[in-house]
């Protein structure tokens, strides 16, 4: 049985030390560049989520061992490259996945054809299909570049591409069809999460990165060969920041997250937060797998509205609903400008916040690319039936928001969480949150 309905409400303060599912941005990495590499790469503190398992059965397409050897312990053994596919690659909802997936099989010389959920195949490839063309690579799709796709590789020439918008996804997938290519150039004008560039040193690539101003001038020589390495998966900061703002919304609280990674390029949350008022501790900070990891203490707080830079958008882009919700519990306004990439996530981001907070007693303005919310100074009616679209995390930030306001919250088409974080509604009632089914259905 699954619900179709989870409904959050006001339960008294939660309390407890939780670790944080594995990051999904590096989960994707790692098995698709143990997938590339000769030899075998294991992989501790995996997600094991819908995207990444998707990720997971898309690397065994491609010619690749993988095997689950127990919890978010994985082995992939790379055959060096990729084989042509003998099915169709679904990516279920992985759009990090299949766009990864894309640029790695860009570079050889093989055919390939991608699907996805109703919500993937909605998405545009345009962004990471136009480097793609100018390296040489070819497809057939739908249009506005969606899904199904059919892309063509091999024999790709070298480009230096010089990013229009903040993307690691697009950087990603130009970095790793270079890899098996003539190489490559990336010009960040903004720095984004630099996880691929990371992971493929720690595989033996020789990589260049340059910062220039506030980016960065990433070099990749082509034809370089992976070796497989064992991986240590740091704890997702974009799941952490649920019961973080949890905490600090909810009267009486404090909650630690273990583990979390503190890459520079993924904290933009914590930093927002914090001159907001946030009450937050870090501790243990430590190495692990090439990554900055520590433990990360939240205490209730009265919260005041601040304008978010513009220019931090790219290290907390997958935290705005979230951060949403604590605004809606600040005094003022909170300013969140320069995320038009909210618009093409799993859903319109911008617009089902902005709808899910007003049926909700919030104040909420919205902009082409922005969101002004206006806080209630830790007062929030609630009350609303949120529309998710299906999108996991609009789906568990009205959870969040759920849990402190004087009403109850219900979402629809909570199954989509497991695509991200399959343990949420588990971790929460832990902490002390009431979240309760409602319609259950056959699974």
């Amino acid at each position: 049985m699954t619900a179709w309905r989870l409904t959050a409400r006001r339960a008294g303060s939660l309390k407890g030390t939780v670790r944080a599912p594995g990051d999904k941005s590096i989960s994707h990495r790692a098995l698709i560049l143990g997938a590339l590499a000769q030899g075998v790469t294991e992989v501790e503190g995996l997600l094991e989520g819908d995207d990444v398992r998707r990720t997971a059965a898309a690397m065994q397409s491609f010619g690749a061992g993988v095997q689950r050897l127990g919890e978010g312990h994985w082995r992939v053994e790379g055959r060096g490259g990729f084989a042509e596919p003998g099915d169709v690659v679904d990516c279920g909802n992985a759009g990090t996945g299949v766009r990864l997936i894309m640029g790695a099989a860009a570079g050889f010389d093989i055919a390939s054809t991608f699907t996805g959920d109703g919500s993937l195949r909605s998405r545009p490839m345009n962004r990471v299909l136009k480097p793609l063309g100018e390296m040489g690579a070819s497809w057939i799709c739908r249009s506005g570049g969606r899904l199904p796709l059919t892309l063509k590789g091999g024999n790709l020439k070298p480009i230096a591409y010089r990013l229009p918008e903040p993307s690691a996804q697009v950087k990603s997938a130009v970095l790793l069809a270079g890899l098996n290519g003539q190489g490559c150039e990336v010009i960040e004008p903004e720095a984004t999460r630099d996880h691929t560039e990371r992971m493929l040193r720690g595989f033996g690539a020789e990589i260049e990165v340059r910062e220039e101003g506030s980016g960065r001038r990433i070099v990749l020589a082509g034809g370089q060969a992976l070796k497989g390495i064992r991986v240590h998966v740091p704890g997702d900061p974009s799941s952490a920041a649920f019961p973080i703002v949890a905490a600090l919304i909810t009267a009486g609280s404090a909650v630690t997250v273990e583990g979390m990674l503190l890459n520079p390029a993924r904290i933009g949350l914590l930093d927002t937060l914090g001159e907001m008022g946030a009450d937050l501790s870090v501790t243990n900070v430590r190495d692990e797998g090439g990554e900055t990891v520590g433990d990360v203490t939240a205490r209730h707080s009265e919260l005041e509205g601040v304008e978010v830079p513009p220019e931090r958008a790219p290290s907390m882009i997958d935290e705005y609903p979230i951060l949403a919700v604590a605004a809606a519990f600040a005094t003022g306004r909170t300013v969140m400008r320069g995320i038009g990439e909210m618009r093409v996530k799993e859903s319109d981001r911008i617009a089902l916040m902005a709808a899910g907070l007003a049926s909700c007693g919030v104040e909420v303005e919205e902009e082409p690319e922005g969101l002004i919310v206006t806080g209630g100074g830790g007062k929030v009616r609630g009350g609303g039936r949120v529309t998710t679209h299906g999108d996991h995390r609009i789906a568990m930030s009205h959870l969040v928001l759920g849990m402190a306001t004087e009403e109850p919250v219900t979402v629809d088409e909570p199954g989509m969480i497991a695509t991200s974080f399959p343990g949420f509604v588990a971790l929460m009632r832990g902490l002390g949150a009431e979240i309760a089914e409602d319609g259950l259905q056959p699974a």
